[in-house]
């Protein structure tokens, strides 16, 4: 029983109560007191005054006749108790004499509870809960995958260097993780600070490198201040649950596809929300109607949808937010790197990153490190650095992380090359699968989502496809996707070679045709899920051709890229 929040409840109704300090009032329920020292019935010298009131009296009279109550009460007296004179009809103000408590204790005897067969069965209770999980298919399983660095995008297995398998499903986009220069300044941080950043960020533990790191990101998003966190979880957690609460009234207006994180920062604010549909402009629109103009309003939303792909219409968000003056806070945790001639995102690509007012981001991803941060004006950050628990109660990212980060986000701002690569990649496996039928969920984007629409399906060609073609996708279930959109999610990698790209096609066709799976028009004849099957769904990429660009062709890679883009000189249709 949590005492102290029992007494504060009662605080608020009890005048005698109000009137007792919490340590009076523990002291009385640990006084002894018998029908022979003035109270009805044996207990406590709180119980006996809770008698004289008229509330309380009459549902403790009802309450003794319970057989076993008595087992609570103890009818030993104690030498070292106090002994309050209880009027029969006003509680006296007691003052409180404290016995010497542990030697009260071992002259007691022990409680004896009953029913102690019905204690709590933790055990049993943790086993009915992953049952659940189990029962509707969306427990995680999680692979012992161990990537190679030197041999991208390769992993050994729990078995070792004897058993490789194809990494197809990783979020280091890139290849930033083992980039040579990144790699560098990381031994050197480690070589010259240590290990770890020693501390919060305001007790020793933010150093030049965290300054710098911020400065770095700051500018990358042309934004006047930046704050990094941990990873990007905390940071939309904390910069939504911390600004929305502090903002008075303040209204949420939330994608229905947005991320776990931002959905536990709106949560966590406590403030109003408002679900619009996904990427759903007019209804987001009737719903901006629907509240005063001038209540402070956020609407949070995603640049690129990780599972599905999809990629959010920032521009047209821009300006319901400017016409009903709201405030933007933009996720580009999935374009960062990726978008833009810097690697800033899809904002900037679309040239509209000035009028986004919170940008956050991660280092975890493209960039291949560790961490998150967010990006706006100078009072947005200070306020968040001031307030945000799941900043100022973390431990700093280490040095060598922040040096990391900071190699790789300047290299991706001047280099294109890497992020032309993927796209190119991801065009060719895009087109490589539709032109077998195998379902990819169509969207314009980096990821490649194939619809399964199965758990156990799901589960099973994952597994198939690791343990007998060495290639390893991880399966989507719920609750990440809904219920009957399970699929697999592909993100092709510059590191990914034409030998990769025709084991993986191949693997995938002989899944599907064994196990007799649906295919494109399979899904077309049962009215579409997911956006497979349904009419007018050629989905054009983002990118431009055009814009693809190689400052410096990539070595080894020269011959492949040059393949690549001609290959797609005679199929315009899968550019916009």
């Amino acid at each position: 029983m949590d005492f102290k929040r029992i007494i504060k409840v009662a605080h608020k109704t009890c005048p005698y109560i109000k009137s007792k300090s919490i340590s009076q009032l523990r002291a009385l329920s640990t006084i002894k007191v018998n029908e022979t020292q003035g109270s009805k019935a044996g207990g406590t010298a709180l119980l006996g005054i809770a008698r004289t009131c008229p509330v309380l009296g009459k549902a403790l009279i009802k309450s003794e006749k319970v057989e076993g109550e008595r087992n609570f009460s103890s009818t030993t007296k104690c030498p070292h108790q106090v002994t309050p004179k209880l009027s029969a009809t006003v509680a006296p103000d007691i003052s409180i004499t404290y016995p010497d408590v542990s030697k009260a204790k071992r002259m007691q005897p022990p409680l004896q509870f009953s029913n102690i067969s019905n204690a709590f069965d933790y055990e049993g209770f943790y086993d009915q809960e992953i049952q659940k999980k189990h029962k509707d298919k969306s427990y995680r399983y999680f692979n012992n995958i161990n990537r190679l660095a030197a041999e991208y995008p390769l992993a050994h297995t729990v078995h070792g260097m004897q058993d490789k398998v194809t990494v197809w499903c990783s979020n280091d986009y890139l290849g930033m993780s083992k980039h040579p220069k990144v790699i560098d300044a990381m031994k050197s941080a480690l070589d010259v600070y240590g290990a770890g950043a020693g501390g919060t960020r305001n007790i020793c533990g933010n150093a030049q490198l965290h300054l710098s790191l911020e400065k770095q990101v700051a500018s990358l998003h042309s934004k006047p201040a930046a704050l990094v966190f941990s990873s990007c979880f905390v940071a939309n957690d904390a910069t939504l649950s911390t600004l929305a609460s502090k903002l008075p009234d303040c209204i949420i207006f939330s994608d229905s596809s947005n991320h776990a994180s931002m959905i536990q920062g709106i949560r966590n604010s406590r403030s109003r929300k408002l679900i619009f549909r996904h990427n759903d402009i007019a209804h987001l629109e009737s719903l901006l109607e629907s509240v005063d103009i001038n209540v402070p309003k956020i609407i949070a939303f995603e640049s690129v949808y990780s599972m599905c792909g999809s990629v959010g219409p920032i521009k047209e968000i821009v300006k319901l937010a400017k016409k009903y003056k709201a405030i933007t806070f933009l996720d580009e945790v999935h374009a960062v790197g990726m978008y833009g001639k810097t690697g800033a995102g899809v904002a900037e690509y679309i040239k509209e990153m000035n009028d986004i007012d919170i940008i956050s981001g991660t280092l975890g991803k493209a960039f291949g490190i560790v961490g998150g941060y967010i990006a706006g004006s100078a009072g947005l950050v200070d306020m968040i650095r001031s307030y945000a628990p799941g900043f100022i109660f973390t431990t700093s990212l280490p040095p060598a992380v922040m040096a990391g980060a900071i190699t790789s986000i300047k290299h991706l701002s001047k280099s294109e090359n890497e992020r032309s690569l993927q796209q190119l990649q991801t065009r060719d496996l895009k087109k490589r699968l539709n032109s077998i039928g195998i379902p990819v969920i169509p969207n314009p984007s980096h990821i490649v989502p194939i619809l399964v629409g199965d758990a156990s399906q799901a589960k099973d060609i994952s597994d198939e496809l690791l343990n007998r073609f060495k290639i390893y996708v991880q399966s989507i279930n719920y609750p990440t996707v809904s219920v009957g959109e399970e699929r697999l999610r592909i993100t092709p990698t510059p590191g990914h070679n034409e030998e990769h790209m025709v084991k993986l096609v191949n693997s995938l066709e002989t899944i599907w045709s064994e196990r007799g799976l649906k295919r494109v028009d399979d899904w077309k004849l049962l009215g579409g899920r997911a956006g497979v099957g349904l009419p007018n769904n050629d989905v054009q990429q983002l990118v431009k051709q055009s814009d693809l660009k190689f400052d410096s062709l990539l070595g080894d890679k020269t011959q492949l890229i040059k393949m690549e883009v001609e290959s797609f000189h005679t199929s315009p249709k899968l550019f916009s």
